[in-house]
């Protein structure tokens, strides 16, 4: 399934400008590296003949069992021509109406159709071309112009058999990308691939247009053990002779992590780097996972927005010890292997956990279920319950913390986490916290000890290598030189997903003082990780490259600019072209990108924002005000947008304008120091210094020790003629930072006033 919330916007925008000051491995084993010259290590983006994919009836043949296993599944069922054998939903001229919008559905020439708003606000008729999904719900497909295929916001609730809103909560206006009419619904892009067998995108952008296709319209046999012509040749070749592995994926011989990786490219939110999938290399070769990070997750790891499973189930003991997919579901019908309890008894010994001595609950009772306790979930798309696959003990002590959910009181609703906290304390003693989530959770909320949390959990391979990199990934939030040169190490790392979150963090930098750690990851296994050491070595132009990276340069520069081609139906996809140019120093052409990802998304105020930092770059002024301008009407609760803006204005000496602004921006956003300093510097710029007083003392009544307010303020009392204030906060300065030069200079300066 995909995601349509607020939070995908924001990660489809993708890019953040960072820029550093000034980033070796957890493991003595090395990553492997390519040969340049050995073409054969590259996966290729080879297409696969759609002929080669034979269909289920020819599975069947030889595989009856499974092939009656998988009729009726969930995968059988993923996509299917919209006809009366295919509609579970009432068409039967009715209507159903959700943040005012009336939407009709209704029978006509023996098609189905729906009267609803369309993308220009007004209502028109769309014939219903496809029917997505089975249960708990069935999504309804509608043919536009260019290729374009979009899933109806209103879907059926085969359960309670009623039309409902998949988001009844979000008010979305028909000019936004969230729109079902435009890419946060669009079929192309965030469904077609892990719906249907053997898919290609076909985007153009020159036309904004799909020439989408598949080899068949479901998820068949072929979708997940590959085409099989090259089977059904061999077995009629070999007969006894042949085995498996020779030809198919996911055998009843493919190693349990191999499984799990095979399966992951469609149970997993991600972003894609081949052109297309063809069951060469691994996942990562075609895609590379979404971290556990902000609105995506909780701090603790748990899932949050729509995140599916591969994400939480290599968080998972399960996963470490080699439990893999196929041990608790049948692989064909897609069904539990078994009923309740017995699931996890098939490893876990029942005198031990199946017992009111462990579980506390009454034998058989709901709250007796492993399951209800270690696999806590969340509805998704309205109706559509998804169990977390972290497997965790419940931690209501993370959930006083940082607001986490605990399986307790999802079930015991009517109680409070402290409750929950003192009823665990009672049954099992204080919480174990030799957890990962011990270590990350601290560094996403942003606690004093943070990065050190992060850093900590990064270097320790006993994790789980997906925390490791998410570790990575959040230490973005703590920038400086210590922190950079503690990254460097992961570059080395064992693991692919580890060295991809640290290029992803270190690609930013926007100097050239790290080149020669990032041009060896151009020769890295997964092409993933090729790519964004690409991106990483953005501020080189080809004249730059070392003469033994020349080859090797060239080869992973086709794999950029198809990853850039793949994803620029995205709005996040057009804003990491920009990135590059940026990198490059080509400010027009970044400029272009991002008003090119502005016309996908134009809500997407991540992306306008640094729009607007660009066109004050490339001294647009005008535009960079409206651009700020616009987002604050969209976002006028926002201080940071106060804030740029506001700097905008300081620039011009529109130094009135530029205070209202930043007064705006400590009201929204009242903790941030770095708001006071700046209104204090104004208040200064226009002589009112009895102001720039009182803003510093008010920012210094939240931080009491930052030493660039207390410098600021030094300067406010020196600059009014209070000498001896000004000396005593000088002194102050050197009390706390003792080998500040600066700071010295002062009170030197002060001592001769």
């Amino acid at each position: 399934m995909y995601s349509t919330s607020l939070l995908f916007r924001s990660l489809a925008a993708g890019v953040l400008f960072v820029f550093f000051t000034s980033f070796f491995s957890c493991n003595e084993k090395k990553p492997s590296y390519v040969d340049a010259k050995d073409g054969d290590v590259f996966v290729s983006d080879h297409l696969i003949p759609d002929s080669n994919f034979l269909g289920d009836k020819v599975c069947a043949e030889c595989h009856k069992g499974e092939s009656e296993e998988w009729e009726g599944s969930h995968h059988d069922k993923a996509m299917q021509v919209a006809d009366k054998n295919t509609v579970i939903g009432n068409f039967n001229d009715t209507t159903f109406t959700s943040q005012d919008v009336k939407s009709r559905f209704f029978t006509k020439d023996n098609g189905f159709y729906v009267n609803t708003e369309g993308p220009d606000g007004e209502y028109h008729d769309y014939k219903i071309e496809y029917t997505f999904g089975l249960t708990p719900l069935q999504q309804y497909i509608v043919k536009f112009p260019n290729g374009h295929y979009q899933c109806l916001r209103t879907a059926w609730d085969t359960e309670k058999n009623k039309w409902f809103d998949l988001y009844p909560d979000f008010k979305v206006i028909h000019s936004e990308w969230l729109h079902w009419s435009r890419g946060g619904l669009n079929w192309n892009n965030m469904c077609s691939d892990c719906h249907s067998t053997n898919v290609r995108k076909n985007y153009d952008q020159a036309t904004h247009s799909y020439n989408t296709k598949y080899a068949i319209i479901n998820v068949n046999c072929e979708a997940c053990h590959g085409p099989g012509k090259n089977h059904v040749n061999q077995v009629k070749e070999l007969g006894e002779q042949y085995k498996s592995t020779e030809s198919m994926w996911m055998t009843s011989k493919t190693p349990p992590k191999t499984l799990v990786d095979q399966c992951a490219r469609c149970h997993m939110r991600r972003e894609q780097y081949s052109s297309h999938f063809n069951f060469e290399g691994t996942t990562l070769d075609h895609y590379f996972p979404q971290l556990l990070t902000n609105n995506l997750y909780h701090p603790d790891g748990q899932i949050l927005d729509e995140v599916y499973v591969y994400g939480s189930f290599v968080q998972s003991k399960m996963y470490q010890n080699d439990v893999t997919c196929t041990d608790c579901h049948n692989a064909h019908s897609l069904k539990l292997k078994f009923e309740g309890n017995a699931l996890c008894l098939q490893c876990h010994e029942k005198p031990k956990y199946d017992v009111s001595s462990h579980h506390f609950h009454e034998i058989d009772s709901e709250g007796a279920k492993c399951i209800n306790c270690h696999m806590d979930g969340k509805f998704y798309m309205g109706n559509d319950y998804r169990r977390d696959h972290s497997f965790r003990i419940p931690r209501p002590d993370q959930s006083l913390k940082y607001g986490t959910p605990n399986a307790c009181v999802s079930c015991h609703d009517d109680k409070t986490n402290e409750w929950a906290l003192d009823h665990f304390k009672k049954n099992y003693g204080e919480p174990d916290s030799n957890h990962f989530s011990d270590l990350l959770a601290p560094g996403i909320a942003g606690e004093t000890n943070g990065y050190e949390s992060l850093l900590a959990l990064a270097h320790d391979t006993i994790y789980p290598n997906i925390a490791r990199a998410s570790a990575i990934n959040n230490m973005a939030n703590y920038y400086s030189a210590d922190a950079i040169e503690n990254m460097l190490q992961f570059l080395q790392d064992d693991s692919p997903l580890v060295r991809g979150a640290t290029l992803d963090v270190l690609g930013e930098i926007t100097n050239v003082d790290y080149i020669n750690y990032f041009l060896p990851l151009l020769k890295d296994e997964k092409r993933s990780v090729r790519v964004k050491a690409f991106f990483a070595l953005g501020n080189l132009n080809s004249q730059q490259v070392p003469p033994e990276y020349k080859e090797i340069y060239n080869k992973v520069k086709k794999e950029f600019e198809t990853h850039l081609r793949v994803t620029s139906d995205f709005a996040g996809g057009r804003a990491k072209r920009g990135s590059f140019f940026l990198k490059q120093g080509d400010v027009p052409n970044a400029i272009k990108s991002y008003e090119s990802a502005l016309e996908i998304d134009n809500q997407n105020n991540i992306i306008r924002t640094n729009l607007a930092n660009l066109y004050y770059r490339n001294g647009q002024l005008k535009e960079s005000e409206e651009a700020f301008k616009t987002v604050i009407s969209q976002e006028p609760e926002f201080g940071q947008t106060y804030y740029s803006y506001a700097l905008l204005l300081g620039e011009q000496n529109r130094n009135e304008e530029a205070i209202e602004q930043m007064e705006l921006a400590i009201k929204y956003m009242p903790d941030n120091i770095r708001f006071y300093y700046n209104l204090s510097l104004l208040y200064d710029k226009v002589n009112n210094l009895k102001k720039a007083e009182t803003t510093i003392v008010k920012g210094l009544e939240i931080s009491p020790q930052n030493g660039d307010l207390l410098y600021v303020l030094a300067y406010i009392y020196q600059k009014g003629g209070q000498i001896n204030k000004a000396r005593n906060i000088a002194k102050q300065l050197i009390e706390l930072y003792p080998n500040n030069r600066q700071y010295m200079a002062l009170l030197n300066g002060l001592s001769g006033a």
